[in-house]
């Protein structure tokens, strides 16, 4: 018999048997949990798809608030250009409606409320979506201290980028020699303005050339949605204050016609009281000396 032929290969390890792999936990249901609870649960999800059938309402309202606000924005134009020209016409329109403005009026200074008596016009203008942002304009005459010809058209816009992060930028403010007020010097300032700055913000033109925080930027919003609507309401603030204050003296004297009359009442009253005083004794006296 010929030799039987032994295999090179190598001997295979017997397979070992894989543990049974263990049995998903089966998930809690409405079914599993007690009456109350279940009614709770099933009130919870029913909620949710409410909640999710007014998402969908309220997304389908922006959209269309959002063509009316387009539509309107150009509709307004034609206005906004006519009353920007009127009030090229009012000197120191600008100034005096930012001075009269809490929140602007706090990064004013002396020197900013000097420059600012050259601005002629501000206009805002939001881009055609709404949504990505707005710009500022701000128009300047011929003036001491913004350079030719950067004086006359100064802007600032804000944009939100397609991850919806907020920005801003600017155009560059060229300063005449020794004028820029972003850098203002204390050797300049006598001790009435240095006190001022101390107290106050830093310029109202380091505001225009900040970009660090575009997010935070409320000054930009306050011009945007509450100066711009309608600047007249601001510009006449000192008027309506004067009214209010004519009102109150009349209301003063008044009060103190009243208590002059109430003290010579008061003065009758008295000598009223001591004439009967007066007639008492001369009846008491009398009857002494009977």
């Amino acid at each position: 018999m010929a030799p039987k032929c032994q295999s090179s290969l190598p001997p295979q390890p017997k397979k070992q048997r894989q543990p049974p792999a263990p049995k998903p936990e089966k998930a809690v249901t409405s079914l599993d949990l007690p009456k109350g609870e279940k009614e709770q649960q099933e009130a919870i999800e029913h909620i949710d798809e409410v909640q999710n059938e007014i998402d969908r309402l309220n997304e389908q309202a922006s959209e269309e608030i959002l063509k009316v606000e387009q539509k309107y924005n150009k509709l307004r134009q034609p206005f906004f250009q006519k009353r920007s020209e009127l009030i090229a016409k009012i000197p120191n329109f600008g100034v005096t409606t930012f001075v009269n403005y809490p929140q602007v009026s706090a990064l004013l200074g002396e020197e900013d409320e000097e420059a600012l008596h050259y601005l002629t016009r501000v206009e805002v203008t939001e881009f055609e979506d709404i949504k990505s942002g707005y710009r500022i304009d701000f128009y300047f005459d011929e003036n001491p201290y913004l350079g030719v010809p950067w004086w006359k058209k100064k802007k600032k816009e804000f944009h939100l980028n397609d991850s919806g992060d907020p920005s801003s930028k600017s155009t560059e403010i060229k300063w005449k020699s020794g004028k820029d007020l972003t850098k203002r010097s204390s050797q300049t300032q006598n001790k009435a303005s240095r006190k001022r700055q101390h107290e106050e913000p830093e310029s109202f033109f380091t505001w225009f050339t900040d970009h660090a925080d575009a997010g935070a930027d409320e000054l930009g919003e306050v011009i945007k949605d509450d100066i711009w609507p309608n600047p007249l309401q601001y510009y006449l603030v000192p008027d309506m204050d004067d009214e209010e204050g004519e009102g109150e003296e009349e209301d003063d004297d008044d009060e103190e016609e009243e208590g002059l009359e109430d003290i010579d009442e008061e003065g009758d009253e008295d000598e009223g009281e001591e004439d009967d005083d007066e007639g008492e004794e001369g009846e008491e006296d009398e009857g002494e000396d009977d």
